[in-house]
Protein backbone atom coordinates (compact mmCIF):
# COMPACT_ATOMS: atom_id res chain seq x y z
CA UNK A 1 0.00 0.00 0.00
CA UNK A 2 2.68 2.44 1.14
CA UNK A 3 4.49 2.26 -2.11
CA UNK A 4 1.33 2.87 -4.04
CA UNK A 5 0.69 6.14 -2.06
CA UNK A 6 4.45 7.07 -2.96
CA UNK A 7 4.22 5.93 -6.67
CA UNK A 8 0.79 8.45 -6.66
CA UNK A 9 2.91 10.94 -4.79
CA UNK A 10 5.53 11.41 -7.37
CA UNK A 11 3.15 10.55 -10.37
CA UNK A 12 1.65 14.31 -9.02
CA UNK A 13 4.87 15.84 -8.57
CA UNK A 14 5.19 15.43 -12.59
CA UNK A 15 1.28 16.02 -13.77
CA UNK A 16 -1.41 19.19 -13.25
CA UNK A 17 -2.75 20.08 -10.19
CA UNK A 18 -1.85 20.63 -6.51
CA UNK A 19 2.39 20.56 -6.23
CA UNK A 20 2.94 17.58 -3.18
CA UNK A 21 4.58 19.13 -0.57
CA UNK A 22 6.70 16.17 -0.14
CA UNK A 23 8.49 17.36 -2.74
CA UNK A 24 8.78 21.43 -1.48
CA UNK A 25 12.59 21.07 -1.00
CA UNK A 26 12.43 21.30 -4.84
CA UNK A 27 10.87 24.71 -4.97
CA UNK A 28 14.31 26.04 -2.94
CA UNK A 29 16.67 24.52 -5.32
CA UNK A 30 18.95 28.09 -6.24
CA UNK A 31 19.15 27.39 -10.13
CA UNK A 32 15.33 28.35 -9.78
CA UNK A 33 16.56 31.76 -10.01
CA UNK A 34 17.56 31.60 -13.75
CA UNK A 35 13.52 31.82 -14.31
CA UNK A 36 12.83 34.03 -11.76
CA UNK A 37 14.55 35.52 -8.99
CA UNK A 38 13.05 37.19 -5.98
CA UNK A 39 15.31 40.37 -5.95
CA UNK A 40 13.19 40.31 -9.80
CA UNK A 41 9.69 39.47 -8.42
CA UNK A 42 10.35 42.33 -5.77
CA UNK A 43 11.00 44.77 -9.02
CA UNK A 44 8.10 43.82 -10.84
CA UNK A 45 5.43 43.50 -7.96
CA UNK A 46 6.46 47.61 -7.01
CA UNK A 47 6.91 46.95 -3.45
CA UNK A 48 7.16 49.36 -0.85
CA UNK A 49 8.35 49.40 2.50
CA UNK A 50 4.78 49.80 4.50
CA UNK A 51 2.78 47.39 1.55
CA UNK A 52 0.79 45.26 2.79
CA UNK A 53 0.77 41.55 0.45
CA UNK A 54 -1.05 38.48 0.48
CA UNK A 55 0.88 35.58 -1.69
CA UNK A 56 -1.27 32.76 -2.20
CA UNK A 57 0.72 29.38 -3.00
CA UNK A 58 3.91 30.45 -1.17
CA UNK A 59 5.19 26.76 -1.12
CA UNK A 60 8.34 26.81 0.91
CA UNK A 61 8.83 30.47 0.59
CA UNK A 62 11.15 30.76 -1.71
CA UNK A 63 10.01 34.34 -2.72
CA UNK A 64 8.95 34.79 1.18
CA UNK A 65 11.84 35.81 3.04
CA UNK A 66 13.10 38.54 0.59
CA UNK A 67 9.37 39.71 -0.16
CA UNK A 68 9.18 40.06 3.97
CA UNK A 69 12.34 41.87 4.29
CA UNK A 70 11.41 44.58 1.62
CA UNK A 71 8.38 45.58 3.34
CA UNK A 72 9.68 45.94 6.79
CA UNK A 73 7.02 48.52 8.41
CA UNK A 74 4.07 46.44 6.50
CA UNK A 75 2.92 42.67 6.42
CA UNK A 76 2.99 39.42 4.42
CA UNK A 77 0.22 37.11 4.57
CA UNK A 78 1.03 33.89 3.21
CA UNK A 79 -1.94 31.31 2.50
CA UNK A 80 -2.08 27.63 0.96
CA UNK A 81 -4.57 24.80 1.09
CA UNK A 82 -1.68 22.86 2.23
CA UNK A 83 -0.98 22.93 5.78
CA UNK A 84 2.52 21.14 5.60
CA UNK A 85 3.15 23.51 3.15
CA UNK A 86 2.63 26.70 4.91
CA UNK A 87 4.33 24.86 7.79
CA UNK A 88 7.62 24.63 5.66
CA UNK A 89 7.22 28.20 5.16
CA UNK A 90 6.62 29.49 8.34
CA UNK A 91 9.57 27.27 9.75
CA UNK A 92 11.98 28.64 6.89
CA UNK A 93 10.65 32.29 7.41
CA UNK A 94 11.02 32.41 11.66
CA UNK A 95 14.20 30.78 11.27
CA UNK A 96 15.69 33.77 8.88
CA UNK A 97 14.02 35.85 11.80
CA UNK A 98 11.24 37.05 9.49
CA UNK A 99 7.94 38.81 12.16
CA UNK A 100 6.16 40.54 10.19
CA UNK A 101 4.50 37.66 8.53
CA UNK A 102 1.35 35.88 8.87
CA UNK A 103 0.10 32.36 7.78
CA UNK A 104 -3.60 31.55 6.49
CA UNK A 105 -4.93 27.96 5.53
CA UNK A 106 -7.66 28.67 3.01
CA UNK A 107 -9.88 26.03 1.88
CA UNK A 108 -9.65 26.41 -2.15
CA UNK A 109 -12.93 28.86 -2.32
CA UNK A 110 -12.38 31.42 -0.42
CA UNK A 111 -9.84 33.77 0.87
CA UNK A 112 -10.22 34.26 5.29
CA UNK A 113 -9.50 37.56 4.76
CA UNK A 114 -11.21 41.07 5.06
CA UNK A 115 -12.47 43.00 2.05
CA UNK A 116 -9.99 45.70 0.92
CA UNK A 117 -7.27 44.49 3.17
CA UNK A 118 -4.36 44.10 0.30
CA UNK A 119 -2.01 46.40 -1.71
CA UNK A 120 -0.25 43.87 -3.63
CA UNK A 121 -1.57 40.32 -3.97
CA UNK A 122 0.77 37.55 -6.01
CA UNK A 123 0.75 34.45 -7.18
CA UNK A 124 3.95 32.53 -8.77
CA UNK A 125 3.16 28.89 -10.81
CA UNK A 126 -0.22 28.71 -8.88
CA UNK A 127 -2.88 29.74 -11.05
CA UNK A 128 -3.27 27.04 -13.01
CA UNK A 129 -2.89 24.42 -9.97
CA UNK A 130 -6.68 26.01 -9.08
CA UNK A 131 -9.63 24.21 -9.44
CA UNK A 132 -12.49 26.72 -9.36
CA UNK A 133 -9.96 30.10 -10.59
CA UNK A 134 -13.18 32.43 -10.83
CA UNK A 135 -13.91 31.83 -7.28
CA UNK A 136 -10.50 32.47 -6.37
CA UNK A 137 -9.93 35.66 -8.72
CA UNK A 138 -13.30 36.90 -7.53
CA UNK A 139 -11.94 36.40 -3.85
CA UNK A 140 -8.64 38.01 -5.29
CA UNK A 141 -10.52 41.27 -6.37
CA UNK A 142 -12.49 41.73 -3.10
CA UNK A 143 -9.56 41.24 -0.40
CA UNK A 144 -7.55 44.25 -2.80
CA UNK A 145 -7.65 47.78 -1.67
CA UNK A 146 -8.88 49.90 -4.58
CA UNK A 147 -5.57 50.55 -6.96
CA UNK A 148 -4.06 47.52 -5.50
CA UNK A 149 -2.03 45.09 -8.47
CA UNK A 150 -2.66 41.77 -8.63
CA UNK A 151 0.35 39.82 -9.86
CA UNK A 152 0.57 36.61 -11.54
CA UNK A 153 3.70 34.96 -12.59
CA UNK A 154 4.60 31.83 -14.61
CA UNK A 155 7.69 29.52 -15.14
CA UNK A 156 8.86 27.21 -17.93
CA UNK A 157 8.84 23.23 -17.02
CA UNK A 158 5.46 23.88 -15.11
CA UNK A 159 3.01 21.74 -16.07
CA UNK A 160 -0.16 23.79 -14.87
CA UNK A 161 1.83 27.28 -16.88
CA UNK A 162 -1.13 29.63 -18.52
CA UNK A 163 -0.35 31.90 -21.33
CA UNK A 164 -0.91 35.40 -20.52
CA UNK A 165 -3.76 35.55 -22.96
CA UNK A 166 -5.63 32.81 -20.42
CA UNK A 167 -5.01 34.87 -17.48
CA UNK A 168 -6.43 38.05 -18.85
CA UNK A 169 -9.65 36.80 -20.16
CA UNK A 170 -9.72 35.27 -17.05
CA UNK A 171 -8.81 38.16 -14.52
CA UNK A 172 -10.56 40.94 -16.98
CA UNK A 173 -14.44 39.76 -16.43
CA UNK A 174 -13.77 40.40 -12.93
CA UNK A 175 -12.82 43.89 -13.18
CA UNK A 176 -9.08 44.18 -13.31
CA UNK A 177 -7.61 45.85 -15.74
CA UNK A 178 -3.79 45.23 -17.50
CA UNK A 179 -1.14 47.09 -15.99
CA UNK A 180 2.38 46.03 -16.96
CA UNK A 181 3.82 42.74 -18.41
CA UNK A 182 7.54 41.39 -17.94
CA UNK A 183 8.99 38.79 -20.07
CA UNK A 184 7.30 36.81 -22.52
CA UNK A 185 6.34 32.90 -23.61
CA UNK A 186 6.11 30.53 -20.78
CA UNK A 187 8.32 32.85 -18.19
CA UNK A 188 6.50 35.84 -17.40
CA UNK A 189 4.87 38.29 -14.80
CA UNK A 190 1.60 40.15 -15.59
CA UNK A 191 0.39 43.17 -13.21
CA UNK A 192 -2.99 44.06 -13.16
CA UNK A 193 -4.66 46.69 -11.30
CA UNK A 194 -8.29 46.72 -9.35
CA UNK A 195 -9.84 50.43 -10.26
Amino acid sequence: MRLNKNHNVVKRFASKGVFPYQFAFTLLIPLRIIFLSPKTLIKRLGLKEDSVVLEIGPGPGFFSVKVARTISKGKLYLTDIQKEMLDYAKKRLLKKNISNAEFKLCDGNSLPFESDMFDIVFLVAVLGEISNKNAYIKEIFRVLRKNGTLSISELPGDPDNMTIEEIQNLVEEFGFKPDKIYGAGRNFTVNFTKE
